[in-house]
């Protein structure tokens, strides 16, 4: 699925990249508050892989059948 899909504009791929800051802050912050500093960035950083890694597999409209990246 890409990041920018051809249809977008630039005003809301800013709002989609500001979205994706702000909840990545969100989440790092509620790592280190339940999980402390150490805890807290190591499950950040896996957490953050684990989207990234979905936002890569999941296929998009523009992929042909049976597509593997």
């Amino acid at each position: 699925m890409s990041y920018f899909p051809p249809g977008q504009d630039r005003d809301f791929r800013i709002c989609k990249v500001l979205a994706d800051v702000f909840c990545a802050i969100l989440l790092g912050t509620f790592a280190v508050v339940f999980f402390g500093w150490l805890g807290g960035i190591a499950a950040f950083v896996i957490l953050e892989a684990g989207l990234v890694g979905v936002d890569w597999l999941i296929q998009s409209s523009d992929d042909a059948a049976g597509v593997v990246r």
